[in-house]
């Protein structure tokens, strides 16, 4: 087996400026895009850093022109399709503006997210946008007072004086949950990923507080124009996990007074919410009508068809890219909230309330909340 060949030394300006038969201040000029220099004396430049295989140093050019043409994009999980397609918008609209955009999971947990500002700030990224899983705003104030301007996707952090961009959580909810009551519904539950507190029953604290908050209200405020009590058992917080959400949803659809509808705040959720259904066998919508929060792909895949509030979930990264881009520029107005609608699509998962409410059991291997009693 041949040895291991040794890296290359990297190619510096100095070499490039011998190469080339100019000065070093010369050549850091032309490869920095800055100063001025004959055309003949940047073509040559310009050859000799070619031909000797120079790249860039982002980080030094960056201290000449104050840039280092990257955004950094905090989100809580890329592999779900929200923000992957969110990231996807970032990105389109930086890419068009000559920028390239550096992607940070948070997992939802405030210790990563700040990590994660923290690092972006260091590498000198020219702005930033984050879907906040904090409350507080003091690693983003400290990114702002570095000169790096902040925009908030999908999440309100209160109190932060920054441009935000999210939906009408509150109205979409609202909207679709009405849907339910003009069917006929009465006993109609809702299941959030958001983190319940160490009673099960109060909120954990997280920036997706706000979002959750406003969805639960839009379902409230349905609930109330039709004239249904409200129940809290029939709001189940299972956290930011699929199993802990078909655990909540097992045990709903198991109890004496099982719901005929549910909503479901998001994509982990929903999923888990259908995990169960399947698992109780039990028939959409003829014993319960489904509507999932977001239109993921595989949502007119599974039959029957889900329906679903539809957000513009690229639009939304691409203008949260495009106001941050602005400010960047120096030409964006006063830090506001921007809130874009959503879309009902009716498809096949929603129906009359049942005339009789059918018993489902739980399959033996699925002990309804097994899989939260375990975490």
């Amino acid at each position: 087996m041949p040895p291991a060949s040794q890296p290359r030394r990297r190619v510096t300006i100095p070499d490039v400026a011998r190469h080339a038969g100019v000065g070093q201040a010369t050549a850091a000029r032309v490869l920095g895009g800055y100063g001025s220099a004959s055309a003949a004396t940047r073509e040559r430049v310009l050859a000799s850093a070619a031909e000797l295989g120079y790249s860039t140093n982002a980080v030094a050019r960056s201290m000449i022109s104050g840039r280092t043409d990257t955004l950094g994009v905090v989100v809580a999980d890329v592999e779900n399709a929200y923000f992957a397609r969110a990231v996807r918008g970032v990105a389109d609209v930086a890419g068009k503006a000559g920028l390239q955009a550096v992607l940070a999971n948070s997992d939802e947990d405030s210790a990563k997210e700040k990590a994660a500002v923290q690092l972006f700030i260091e590498r000198r990224v020219d702005g930033l946008v984050v879907a906040p899983a904090a409350t507080d705003d003091e690693h983003l104030a400290r990114a702002v007072s570095a000169g790096i301007p902040v925009v908030l996707l999908d999440r309100v952090v209160t109190g932060a004086a920054l441009d935000t961009v999210v939906v009408d959580n509150r109205g979409a909810v609202k909207s679709a949950v009405t849907r339910f009551t003009d069917a006929g519904h009465t006993r109609i539950a809702v299941i959030t990923s958001a983190m319940p507190g160490d009673d099960g029953t109060r909120l954990a604290p997280g920036a997706d507080i706000w979002t959750t908050t406003e969805r639960v209200t839009g379902y409230r405020q349905a609930l109330r124009a039709a004239g249904i009590p409200r129940s809290a058992e029939l709001i189940r917080h299972t956290g930011y996990d699929r199993a802990w959400a078909r655990s909540a949803v097992l045990e709903l659809m198991t109890s004496a007074d099982r719901p005929t509808a549910l909503f479901t705040t998001d994509n982990v959720a929903t999923l888990g919410t259908l995990d169960a259904l399947l698992d109780l066998d039990a028939r959409i919508p003829g014993d319960v009508s489904v509507i999932g929060f977001d239109d993921a792909e595989w949502t007119t895949l599974i039959r029957p068809r889900l329906s679903v509030v539809s957000q513009p979930v690229q639009e939304l990264g691409g203008l949260a890219a495009d106001i941050l881009i602005r400010r960047i520029n120096g030409t964006a107005a006063r830090p506001r909230r921007h809130t874009l609608h959503t879309t009902y699509i009716d498809r096949e998962s929603t129906g009359p309330a049942p005339a009789r409410v059918r018993r489902l059991r739980a399959p033996s291997d699925s002990s309804p909340g097994a899989d939260a009693a375990s975490r």
